[in-house]
């Protein structure tokens, strides 16, 4: 489960895949989920930031937010800072992220817990991924009623 949300724990946008999927190729197609209708117009695409943890700092990642001017908060992983200084002048400038808006990241984490009260999602009864993604659905709009 690849899962966006707001800063106070709601699921945003929720993509299943299997067990063994990566983060990092999952992070557009969850960024491309998000749909937040306000009382009026039409439904929000774009978050002013999208903070992540190093699993999601790529090239691609960061060039998709570039284009869709949404700022980045994820760090830079030791080999990406690596391979760039070996560069040299040539590498480009390091890559900043806000450190107090990095630090509400774990929200994601929160969500996901609230997501696991319900005990059918915590051990995973639902054998089919539909099923599964329905009760997963069913549990993020409970979590948007109860705020």
């Amino acid at each position: 489960m690849h899962l966006s949300a707001d800063r106070r724990c709601r699921p945003l946008s929720i993509v299943l895949t299997p067990g063994q999927a990566a983060d990092s190729p999952r992070f557009i197609p969850v960024m491309d989920k998000i749909r937040v209708r306000g009382p009026v117009g039409r439904p929000r695409t774009r978050p002013r930031a999208a903070a992540g943890d190093k699993a999601y700092s790529s090239r691609a990642n960061r060039a998709y937010l570039r284009r869709r001017h949404i700022k980045a908060v994820i760090p830079e992983k030791a080999d990406q800072a690596a391979n760039r200084k070996k560069k040299g002048p040539r590498g480009g400038r390091p890559v900043g992220h806000d450190t107090e808006l990095y630090k509400d990241r774990n929200t994601v984490e929160r969500c996901i817990n609230k997501l696991k009260e319900w005990r059918g999602l915590a051990t995973r009864y639902d054998k089919t991924p539909d099923s599964y993604q329905a009760g997963l659905h069913l549990r993020g709009c409970v979590i948007w009623l109860r705020c």
